[in-house]
């Protein structure tokens, strides 16, 4: 209420008149006058403020009011704001009775002292209560009485009876100890007792330690210093103790040739694959996947990714690999019918002019004017002077031809200067590999940035090679020859050019707007969650309160009979004596004897009438009784109904909530998250963690495959991770050698098995799902880091194991075709050679880009469809989209609105 009565300038107010009238404004200023106190004490002028204030109404004038007068709009200042307010700009530490401090932020930007005082920090604290428990503990220590050889005298039981029974317990236990300490001591006269402990103590310095017994302090000597407290977990990972007989780490394994640790073989050793292309070839294929919307490609796994690029024949060309650089390739430049063909990424300036079909829009592209150099005019030109500079110039060349001349793209982009690589990729003209020809030309002006010449140069060096021709045929069958990492080489620098284009931008602001709207859509559903958890619980309640005490149940028959008996008055020996009479009299061998009574037969008669009419009366109630239940039955069976709908409505929220988070995965597009990192800062990744289908697209030509990556890869240290936390000083080195007989180093070669990442570009994985178990149990849950990865891995570890079952089993049975196959192309054979059919042996060419089709009428490498046909092809589309309409949801804007086609539809 304090703060809710007092102002500040720029604040929004309500001002209150006199007449009762109400304008809104802003606060300007304010004057604060104190209180006037008269000589005799007596208060003459009550504290008071002054307000300027800056009606809205009325801007050029300024009303002066007080506090009174002043007042904030209803719910301006609220619980809630206040909670908000406190929780955005204040913060404590993480022990109980932490006083509260203003964030740093905010505390620098106003200028507010944070200085904790010393009375309220953590070690004032912390030896203020051992303060207090040792006062409590000195009420018996140090005071060392008259010993008695025997036991004391115990005084009858009083108030203070207990306190005198503690008492004669210590002195005995006292006595005890210092006959244990000297054997002698008992025979010590009682006067001199005392004098002797006192100078065992004095001796000892202040302790004396008895067998078998704690030392025991005197008064006014310094008590022990307490041992150190248990660290409170979690703590730094390699702050740990390491356990020595602990298992460890499981091995990983290696997709490269050249392996960091020595004695390992590699998963793939005929790949050629390099360890420094490893990184590189995740971050391609994640990054494809990732935005395969926006290069129209279709979701491809990663093996079969890595074959598409280990190809080397020609003869059967691989539509995955041609679809995935011509898909890039046309984010880089738009269609010439597409703002005129304007080139999408800066590029360096150009080491040729620029050719008549690029177009003027290119400013990124264009050349800047090369000056002239000037000509030095001598004072008089002779024959040998002519001679020398002839020479001077010829030499130059020639050197200049020896440094420069590592390859031909410059001869080769020139010899078609007038349909450069820009005015191709504007045309589209990918058609029988022209594509690595609009490569070539890209990479060479890319070659001009001093950060990529090296990379550039390396690679031009094999695609146009200076002891060939510069022709567009020799960098096409330059290309077949490369290998895996050079074509990793080119996707690496084609993916980085292609995150700055405007449609990968326009792609993430689009997917962070749709979180924005999950996330919305999120609050609200766990809003009726909640809701209808409230109302399942009151329909509990009134359940209980409607519930019958006793259900009704089928009646048994022989004590159906037992109660109508009992209810017409009529015992069961009574009904048997009427029954044994009746069957008597009619037996004609033995008639009555004795007295009979008039009209028996007829009284017994009407009794078993009634008795049968009873029944039957009963049993027509109960039959109707079942028919129509009373109304306490009829609403609890409502209430029952009605809880199994919540139920079912609660788990409807439950199910949207998940498909919205599954949403929110999927758009999380702008980076790729860890999952966590190690005690040895090794990085664990899971790509298909966010950004992706768990199994790639739904719709993919390969979403047989069931799966899109399936491992668990592992990235070692970062250098400043490496140069921080495992190779130390010296000093340091040996401070960790003294605490754990160990350094870091020593440490990461026992935990982490036989096989190890020691840097940042070093790359392995786990694809087995007992690995995974494994490497859970390796990890500590007392370290920092290892129990977010921990936590993470248990979050995910039945996701992650049904893909890697998924990969291990879809690999066997392709390995398993593979002979069958061989075996029938050895049967079909022709005169001059055998018969072989790559598309069977190979899992990539069974991939095709559907997306394209579906989307343009025809793949990116192929070109437009012609006049006479595009009515074929916008029949085609049309059918695909209608077919695609049917099977994936869309939104109110027609779009789909998730990537695997699970969303409700609206």
């Amino acid at each position: 209420m304090e703060f809710k009565s007092d102002f500040y300038p720029g604040e929004s107010v309500v001002v209150k008149f006199d007449d009762g009238g109400r304008e809104p404004g802003i606060l300007r200023e304010k004057s604060k006058f104190p209180e006037l106190l008269r000589p005799d004490g007596s208060v003459e002028r009550a504290a008071c403020a002054h307000h300027f204030v800056s009606l809205n109404s009325r801007p050029d004038q300024d009303a002066v009011v007080s506090t009174a007068q002043l007042t904030r709009e209803r719910k301006t200042f609220t619980k809630q704001r206040l909670r908000s307010f406190l929780k955005k700009t204040i913060d404590h530490e993480a022990w109980s009775g932490a006083p509260w401090c203003v964030k740093p932020k905010i505390a620098e930007e106003y200028r507010i002292n944070t200085d904790i005082p010393s009375h309220l920090t953590y070690e004032h604290q912390t030896a203020q209560r051992k303060a207090n428990l040792a006062a409590k503990k000195n009420d018996f220590e140090g005071q060392l009485l008259n010993f008695q050889p025997g036991l004391p005298q115990l005084k009858p039981k009083g108030s203070k009876g207990k306190r005198v029974a503690q008492d004669a317990a210590l002195l005995n236990e006292a006595y005890q100890r210092a006959l244990a300490a000297d054997p002698g001591f008992s025979k010590i006269p009682q006067a001199n007792q005392q004098q002797h402990i006192e100078q065992l103590i004095k001796a000892s310095g202040g302790f004396v330690q008895f067998n078998g017994f704690h030392p025991i302090a005197a008064k006014g000597h310094p008590k022990p210093p307490p041992p150190p407290p248990p660290p409170k977990y979690p703590i730094e990972d390699l702050e740990l103790t390491p356990i020595r007989d602990k298992a460890t780490r499981p091995a990983l394994k290696f997709l490269s040739v050249d392996i960091p640790t020595p004695h390992t073989a590699s998963e793939e050793p005929s790949s050629g694959i390099l360890m420094r292309s490893v990184g590189p070839l995740l971050e391609t294929w994640d990054t494809l996947n990732v935005y395969c919307e926006v290069f129209q490609l279709d979701s491809f796994t990663f093996d079969d990714y890595v074959e598409a690029l280990q190809l080397t024949d020609d003869t059967y060309r691989c539509q995955l690999l041609v679809e995935v650089h011509c898909a890039v390739l046309k984010k880089l430049v738009n269609d010439v019918n597409d703002k005129n063909g304007q080139v999408q990424v800066s590029l360096p300036d150009s080491n040729f002019p620029e050719s008549e079909g690029s177009s003027p829009a290119d400013d990124s592209a264009l050349p800047s004017p090369t000056p002239e150099p000037e000509v030095k005019s001598a004072a008089r030109t002779t024959r040998s002077s002519l001679a020398k500079s002839e020479a001077a110039d010829l030499k130059n060349g020639q050197v200049a031809a020896i440094e420069t001349k590592v390859h031909r793209a410059a001869e080769m982009e020139q010899s078609t200067r007038s349909y450069d690589w820009k005015a191709r990729l504007r045309k589209r003209d990918f058609r029988d590999g022209r594509w690595v020809y609009i490569i070539v030309g890209l990479l060479y002006q890319l070659s001009s940035d001093p950060r990529r010449r090296q990379t550039c140069d390396n690679i031009l060096r094999k695609l146009a090679p200076a002891d060939q021709e510069a022709t567009v045929e020799t960098a096409i069958s330059q290309y077949l020859l490369l290998d895996i990492n050079t074509r990793v080489n080119i996707l690496e620098i084609l993916c980085m050019l292609s995150l700055e284009t405007k449609a990968i931008r326009n792609y993430m602001e689009d997917c962070n707007n749709n979180m924005t709207d999950f996330r919305k859509e999120r609050i609200e559903m766990q809003r009726k969650r909640k809701a209808a958890m409230e109302d399942l619980r009151l329909l509990h309640e009134e359940r209980k309160a409607l519930q019958p005490e006793s259900r009704t149940v089928s009646p048994i028959p022989e004590l159906e009979e037992l109660e109508d008996s009992k209810m017409n008055g009529v015992t069961e020996d009574e009904v048997e004596a009427e029954d044994g009479d009746e069957v008597m009299d009619s037996e004609e061998e033995a008639p009555h004897q004795g007295r009979s009574l008039r009209r028996a037969n007829d009284r017994a008669a009407q009794r078993q009438k009634r008795l049968e009419e009873e029944k039957l009366r009963k049993e027509r109630a109960q039959a109707e009784k079942a028919k129509k239940p009373s109304k306490q039955e009829k609403q609890y069976e409502k209430v029952l109904k009605k809880i199994e709908e919540a139920k079912e409505q609660i788990r409807g929220y439950e199910d949207e909530v998940l498909v919205i988070e599954n949403d929110l995965r999927e758009a999380d597009c702008p980076r790729t998250r860890v999952l966590g990192k190690d005690r040895f800062w090794n990085r664990y990744y899971w790509f298909e963690r966010n950004a992706m289908p768990y199994a790639g697209l739904p719709d993919s030509s390969t979403a047989f495959a069931g799966y899109a990556n399936g491992c668990i890869w592992v990235q070692g240290p970062d250098d400043m991770e490496r140069q921080g936390f495992i190779e130390l000083c010296d000093a340091e080195n040996a401070q960790y050698y003294n605490a754990f007989m160990m350094t870091v180093p020593e440490r990461k070669m026992i935990e982490e098995g036989e096989t190890h990442c020691f840097n940042a570009r070093q790359w392995g994985y786990y694809d087995d799902a007992d690995d995974l178990d494994r490497l859970i149990g390796w990890l500590d849950s007392h370290g920092v880091r290892e129990m977010k990865l921990r936590k993470e891995l248990q979050a995910q570890r039945d996701k992650i194991s049904t893909y890697m079952v998924t990969r291990k089993e879809f690999l066997a049975s392709s390995e398993e075709k593979k002979p069958e196959n061989t075996e029938l192309a050895t049967r079909i054979s022709t005169r001059t050679k055998t018969y072989h059919d790559p598309v069977n042996s190979r899992r990539c060419f069974a991939w095709s880009n559907l997306t394209a089709e579906r989307e343009n009428g025809h793949i990116h490498s192929e070109p437009k469809p012609a006049a006479n046909n595009r009515k074929q092809a916008k029949s085609a589309k049309k059918a695909i989209e209608e077919e695609g309409r049917q099977t994936r949801a869309t939104n109110r804007q027609g779009k789909p609105l998730t990537r695997q086609g699970t969303r409700y539809t609206f």
